[in-house]
């Protein structure tokens, strides 16, 4: 805290922050900024240990951000641990909605498309892997360090994004439909998965780029349906059931 009721940041010289500046700041440090990398999200995470309850209660009411939000205090963890190289343990959401438990040794941390990720390590499976923080749960150093890696690519940004755009589907939709399966097949295509559950109900697995596209097709079948996996679709029908109901509602 400064003297005149401020937040002071040094780093050679003293930047005083007001509440308003400091409240901002913690906004930014739970959401995906260009820019931003490991050191920064440290120095900004580090506001929410300083920052008074009411200053912290604003930042959570008035967030604006689009995409996820991200627990400050788990970015820390993520960049502290890549920066000691230290190896990491975590439980992760994964596509299909299952919840698993990763031991990883991290590396960067990127943000692309509103969204931040993690790039690691992982021994078990021997390969590469890029998580969405914001599916991780409770990330723990686990006090063992590691040797670097040669990465599997020299710019860990770019990597990360070729990986999004040209990797298995960004999602996996598991959804029963109120409808026979032979009618749904037929609308929904090829590539998913479609089986009957009775004479008037059936169960389909997609995979799906995006959100806007799997709640179309839903939307599109005009018939009831309900939302297994994964939580992000339930989440984006749910914005726009809101949002429908919002045009039509009177003034």
């Amino acid at each position: 805290m400064g003297a005149e009721g401020g937040y002071r940041l040094v780093a050679g010289s003293a930047m005083l922050l007001d509440d308003e500046e400091a409240v901002g700041l913690r906004m930014a440090s739970g959401h995906a900024v260009t820019g931003i990398d490991e050191a920064s999200v440290r120095a900004l995470t580090k506001l929410e240990r300083v920052l008074p309850s009411r200053l912290r209660r604003s930042g959570e009411s008035g967030e604006q951000c689009d995409g996820p939000r991200v627990d400050p205090e788990a970015l820390t963890v993520l960049a502290t641990a890549i920066a000691d190289r230290e190896r990491l343990r975590f439980g992760y959401l994964a596509n299909d909605g299952k919840a698993t438990k990763r031991l990883v040794e991290p590396h960067h941390l990127v943000s692309s498309g509103r969204r931040w990720y993690l790039l690691a390590f992982e021994s078990d499976r021997d390969d590469w892997r890029v998580f969405r923080v914001d599916r991780i749960e409770k990330p723990q150093a686990i006090g063992t360090r590691f040797t670097a890696r040669d990465l599997p690519a020299e710019d860990p940004a770019e990597y990360v994004t070729k990986k999004l755009h040209t990797s298995r589907p960004t999602h996996r939709a598991v959804v029963t439909v109120h409808a026979p399966a032979d009618e749904v097949a037929r609308i929904w295509g090829a590539a998913s998965e479609v089986a009957a559950v009775d004479d008037r109900t059936c169960r389909v697995v997609s995979p799906a780029y995006t959100l806007e596209w799997l709640a179309f097709r839903l939307t599109s079948l005009g018939r009831e349906f309900e939302v297994h996996a994964p939580p992000e679709l339930a989440e984006h029908l749910r914005e726009l059931g809101g949002r429908a109901l919002r045009a039509v509602s009177p003034a």
